[in-house]
């Protein structure tokens, strides 16, 4: 599980110094804020995304600025920065920070701030808030494997909020997510509204039974950029994969279990709610997606300038 920090303890004391894109402009860390009447802080109204940086490259950068821009059209943003000028805040602040590897990226636009308190979009007069946070930030999660037990707390429908659109409003991953804390554990599978598996939440979920890699459709569960590259990677490797409605036991009974997102990369999964997964230790096709993972991550993604012109 990860363990908890002290008040003054950074998980790396690197990031004290940081400095953080708001706004427009590169401030300190100490002076990276927003309005308080910034949608962000009136409502979660906002889109975000996660990114990481591996060896001079960002990884997935077009998928991740798709998804955003997306997202943001759906919520109908307005005065919403130009692609060049995500990318171009982006790689700035990986350059002010000498940040070529090793790095996360929590890149957020907001509705903008508001004229007066309130939830409706007419009072955003001002135009979207883009804020761009690098750290120093391995993979969150035990490189041995995670825990995880079922919540009660269920998964968003697209009868309720789609999770096509990544939005800041993560009150029920996060209840979900006290509850894996209260037990003791790593993270807490959601289900969505008819008992089957959605997503953890924090990462999509994978399953492999009898060779066959499983995971749920992307209906109550956000179509992650990882998920998507790890699908493409077990095809090509000639791995059967198929998406479907999966139930828990099913997830109790699997071969294996692993997760998989941007801050935690393909995390195998031990136990489900006290049973454990196969033989209760990474097995060889989620060790298998991680090696061809890796790769992959080595190979793509938008270069970084080299040292000299980061300077």
């Amino acid at each position: 599980m990860i363990r908890p920090y002290r008040a003054d303890e950074l998980p790396d004391p690197r990031n004290a110094d940081i400095r953080v894109h708001v706004g427009g402009r590169l401030v300190a860390r100490a002076d990276a804020k927003v309005s308080v009447f910034d949608s962000v802080v009136q409502g979660g109204d906002a889109v975000w995304e996660g990114l990481r940086v591996y060896d001079g490259r960002i990884f997935q950068l077009d998928a991740h600025l798709d998804r955003l821009f997306a997202s943001a059209h759906a919520l109908l943003f307005e005065g919403v920065p130009s692609r060049d000028a995500v990318r171009q805040a982006i790689i700035e602040t990986l350059c002010a920070n000498g940040m070529r590897n090793g790095a996360h990226i929590r890149l957020t636009l907001t509705r903008g701030p508001k004229v007066t308190s309130g939830m409706n979009p007419c009072l955003n007069r001002q135009g979207c808030c883009l804020i761009v946070l690098a750290e120093w930030k391995p993979p969150v999660y035990d490189a041995r494997g995670v825990r995880l037990i079922t919540a009660s707390v269920r998964r968003n429908s697209p009868a309720t909020l789609d999770s096509k659109i990544h939005h800041n409003n993560l009150l029920n991953n996060i209840l979900a997510k006290l509850e894996a804390n209260l037990a003791g554990v790593d993270d807490a599978l959601m289900l969505d509204l008819d008992g089957f598996l959605s997503e953890t939440n924090a990462t999509n979920v994978f399953l492999v039974r009898a060779g066959v890699l499983l995971t749920p459709p992307a209906d109550s569960c956000l179509p992650g950029i990882t998920r998507g590259v790890v699908l493409a990677l077990a095809r090509a490797d000639g791995i059967e994969t198929v998406e479907r409605r999966v139930s828990v036991v099913e997830a109790y009974t699997s071969d294996e279990v692993f997760t998989t997102g941007t801050m935690g990369e393909l995390s195998p999964v031990l136990t489900i709610d006290g049973r454990a997964i196969g033989p209760g230790a990474i097995g060889d096709i989620t060790r298998r997606l991680q090696a061809l993972f890796a790769e992959r991550t080595r190979s793509q993604g938008e270069r970084l300038p080299l040292d000299d012109e980061m300077r």
